[in-house]
C-alpha cells in the first residue's frame, strides 16, 4: 500500500504577480523579525487571515481548516490545506507546504517540520483558540510562548507608499459603486436590486484595474427606512418608498484590502426633522475630519466630537466610534483595533496612517427624524494634516433623489 504523507510541497505552476512587490514583503518580514528579536522569539506561527496575507500575500479560505505562516530568522513558509493544491504556492511570497487529510493533526506536523521543537514561539493571542494553543504546545513543545499579535498590529498601522496607492484605488472604486447605487434608486425597487448594481459596478472596475488579482468578497449594504438604524444591517428585499431615508455603503475588496464609502440619502424631500438631524450629522462629519492631525490621540478626537454633539443635544443618539484604520481587513477578518476613534484608544495619529471619519446618529422609530444617518470618508494622514481620498459628495445638496 502506498504510504501517504502527512505533508508535502505542492509547487504546481509558476509564481504569479502578488498585490505587492517582493521588496515590499521582504520589508514587512524584516519588521516582523525586529519584533521577534525584541521579544526573543526564534519562530513565529501566524494563524489569522490578515497577518498571513500581510506578510505573504496569500489570503486563505478556511472552510473549517487551519492555516499558518511560519516565519523564522531565514524562512517564510505558508502551511495550507491539500484542498487548495498549488494555489497557495503560486500566490505566496516565500515557500509553501501543504498538509493532507490522511491523519488528524497533520497541520501541526507540517508546522513543527518548519519550526522544530523547543523554541521560543510567537503566536497571535487574539486569534489562536484554546484548543489550537493546546495543540501548539503538544507538537512544538515551546520553552516559552509570547503573544506577537500587538507588535504585528502596530506594524500594520503604518502604511507603505504601495499600500496607500492600493487604498486610494479602492476609494476610487467605492465611489464608482456609490454612483451606480445612486443611479439605481427608484421607488418600488428592492434593496437587493440596488445593492447588486453597486457591487457589479465595483467588481467590473476592480477586474479592469487589477487584471492579475483574485476577485472575491466585494459587497454592498444598502439599507432603507427602519433598516438604516444599524451600520451593519444586511440587505433585504424591502421595496423603496417615497420619503425613505436611505443608507448607501460600498465595500470594494482588492487583494484583502477593504475600503468603504457610506452616505445618507433620501428618496424624495425629507421632512424638517429629518433634514435637521441629517445636517447636524454632516456638520459633525466635517468637524471630525478637521480634527484629524498628527500628534492628536484617538481619545482626544473622540472627546471633542462628543462635546460637539452634546452641545446640540445629540450625543445620546451616537451609535459607535467615529472611525477606524484601513488596510488588510474585512468583515470576515482583521481589524487594527489600536486605531479606532473611541474613548478607550490612546493611539496618537501619525503620518502614513489611514483612518476613516464616520459619525452615525440613530433616532428610534417614533421619534421625529427617525432613522440612521451616517457619512464616511477615508483620510490619509500626512506630516501636517490629513488628505481626504473619498470623492463621492455628501449631504442634502447632493443626495436627495427626486
Amino acid at each position: 500500500m502506498t504510504k501517504r504523507p502527512a505533508f508535502h510541497p505542492v509547487h504546481n505552476g509558476d509564481k504569479v504577480a502578488l498585490p505587492f512587490s517582493p521588496a515590499e514583503y521582504d520589508a514587512r518580514l524584516a519588521g516582523l523579525r525586529e519584533a521577534m528579536e525584541f521579544t526573543g522569539a526564534g519562530v513565529v506561527v501566524l494563524t489569522s487571515m490578515h497577518n498571513i496575507a500581510y506578510y505573504s500575500g496569500f489570503l486563505y479560505c478556511s472552510f473549517g481548516r487551519p492555516y499558518a505562516l511560519v516565519v523564522t530568522e531565514e524562512t517564510c513558509v505558508t502551511i495550507s490545506a491539500g484542498i487548495d493544491a498549488g494555489q497557495p504556492w503560486r500566490r505566496c511570497h516565500g515557500d509553501s507546504l501543504t498538509y493532507t487529510d490522511w491523519g488528524r493533526d497533520n497541520f501541526w506536523r507540517a508546522v513543527a517540520h518548519v519550526t522544530g521543537k523547543g523554541k521560543l514561539v510567537g503566536y497571535e493571542g487574539d486569534h489562536l483558540t484554546l484548543s489550537m494553543r493546546d495543540k501548539l504546545e503538544e507538537f512544538l513543545d515551546p520553552i516559552v510562548m509570547v503573544d506577537i499579535a500587538p507588535a504585528t498590529m502596530r506594524q500594520r498601522l503604518f502604511k507603505s507608499e504601495a499600500e496607500i496607492a492600493l487604498i486610494r484605488a479602492g476609494a476610487r472604486v467605492a465611489d464608482i459603486g456609490g454612483q451606480a447605487i445612486r443611479d439605481a434608486i427608484r421607488e418600488g425597487t428592492r434593496e437587493i436590486d440596488v445593492a447588486m448594481a453597486g457591487r457589479n459596478a465595483m467588481e467590473l472596475e476592480i477586474a479592469r484595474a487589477f487584471p492579475d488579482a483574485e476577485y472575491r468578497d466585494t459587497w454592498v449594504w444598502f439599507q432603507s427606512g427602519l433598516n438604516t438604524d444599524g451600520a451593519h444591517n444586511p440587505v433585504t428585499s424591502r421595496k423603496l418608498k417615497q420619503g425613505d431615508i436611505l443608507s448607501l455603503n460600498t465595500f470594494p475588496m482588492i487583494s484583502g484590502y477593504y475600503t468603504a464609502l457610506e452616505r445618507t440619502l433620501f428618496l424624495g424631500e425629507p421632512d424638517a426633522a429629518s433634514l435637521k438631524i441629517w445636517q447636524a450629522n454632516v456638520d459633525t462629519h466635517e468637524y471630525g475630519m478637521s480634527l484629524l492631525k498628527p500628534g492628536v490621540s484617538c481619545a482626544e478626537v473622540t472627546q471633542q466630537i462628543n462635546a460637539f454633539l452634546e452641545e446640540r443635544d445629540l450625543l445620546q443618539y451616537r451609535t459607535f466610534g467615529y472611525g477606524h484604520s484601513f488596510g488588510v481587513l474585512s468583515h470576515y477578518y482583521g481589524r487594527e483595533a489600536g486605531l479606532e476613534l473611541r474613548e478607550d484608544i490612546d493611539t496618537v495619529l501619525h503620518a502614513d496612517m489611514v483612518i476613516s471619519m464616520e459619525p452615525m446618529l440613530t433616532l428610534p422609530q417614533g421619534t421625529p427624524g427617525a432613522g440612521g444617518y451616517r457619512e464616511h470618508d477615508i483620510l490619509v494622514m500626512t506630516e501636517d494634516g490629513a488628505e481626504d481620498i473619498t470623492g463621492f459628495p455628501y449631504g442634502p445638496e447632493h443626495n436627495i433623489i427626486a
